[in-house]
């Protein structure tokens, strides 16, 4: 990749890091519930699922995900399913005491699990990565420094959301005000399903 390459990439990595979807709303959830400190370290369960597609993508996982209208579909209802777990947990969560901080090894399961549910996820390395390749050299080498570049920046716009739930904060609230939290966070985890089941395979 040439420097002129590096600096089209990574501007555009993170806007698309930043924008909004699953596993950012989870992270931004995460961090009015358990604080910064344990949200930007749950961020690794999600750096752990990229790499994972990372490899996947890089040894042609792309190509079934492309061609089999089975194994997309399979997938996102997968995802969805997961999204609308956690809806309902953050729904039923009861908000007469203080919320319960979940721990680091909760949050990264969540984080993990998420964005290996997400179709959308796998074809954005598709189609993304590709771009900044050079087709006079091997693709697969290509493949694995770009997702590792890609890896650093997602990280970098997970903080963002991190940092955003911790300005906004749910500890030491009202019963009320938590309760409102709870069933915000639920909305947010099933507005997300809702866009993952209308996700359509890439032609």
């Amino acid at each position: 990749m040439t420097l002129q390459q590096l600096l089209i990439f990574l501007p555009a990595a993170l806007l698309l890091g930043a924008s909004p979807g699953a596993n950012n709303l989870l992270a931004f959830i995460s961090a009015t519930k358990a604080g910064w400190l344990r949200a930007a370290k749950g961020i690794f369960g999600r750096l752990a699922a990229w790499a994972v597609l990372v490899v996947l993508v890089s040894l042609g996982l792309d190509v079934l995900l492309r061609t089999s209208e089975l194994a997309f579909v399979a997938l996102k209802w997968v995802g969805v399913g997961y999204l609308i777990y956690l809806a309902w947990q953050f729904w039923t969560a009861d908000a007469s005491s203080e919320i319960e901080a979940p721990d680091v090894s909760t949050l990264m399961r969540r984080e993990f699990l998420t964005l290996l549910g997400n179709p959308k996820a796998y074809l954005l390395l598709t189609a993304f990565l590709p771009q900044f390749v050079n087709d006079a050299a091997p693709l697969t080498p290509q493949l694995f420094t770009l997702g590792a570049l890609y890896l650093v920046v997602e990280g970098v716009a997970a903080l963002l959301w991190v940092t955003a739930g911790k300005l906004v904060g749910a500890h030491a609230l009202t019963p009320m005000r938590r309760r409102i939290i709870n069933r915000a966070s639920a909305g947010l985890m099933g507005a997300a399903a809702f866009l993952l089941a209308r996700t359509e395979r890439a032609a």
